[in-house]
């Protein structure tokens, strides 16, 4: 069975890279979003298995936005994807529930690695 996935990232050119790295991997997308606001609106009605989420968003920052996906859809495997990645950035996503982090640029290969680092 392929995994569903939303990708929330502000940049249609980094959703479109996202994408077909997910989808020569076999995973399904089933949702974009470039705002918090969107990415919460899909996140009801959609329920993807994994959220690939920025931080920096138009409308939003990310890790609280992390904070309600977490409270909204505890099943839904977070990974951060972000060119902010200090040290304490990338602890606090983590504490706050998110799977992985991958820092921006990335080679498809890594972000491979991250996703299939969250099959149980």
């Amino acid at each position: 069975m392929s995994r569903t996935v939303m990708i929330v990232d502000d940049s249609l050119f980094m959703r479109k890279i996202l994408h077909g790295i997910l989808v020569d991997k076999g995973y399904i997308v089933s949702a974009e979003a470039a705002s918090g606001i969107e990415a919460m609106r899909n996140l009801h009605g959609n329920h993807p298995d994994i959220i690939l989420l920025d931080i920096v968003l138009p409308d939003s920052n990310g890790l609280d936005l992390l904070e309600s996906i977490i409270t909204t859809c505890p099943n839904t495997k977070v990974v951060v994807c972000s060119s902010i990645a200090q040290p304490l950035v990338i602890s606090k996503a983590l504490d706050l529930g998110a799977r992985a982090f991958i820092q921006k640029p990335f080679t498809p290969e890594k972000v491979a690695e991250a996703l299939e680092g969250l099959e149980d």
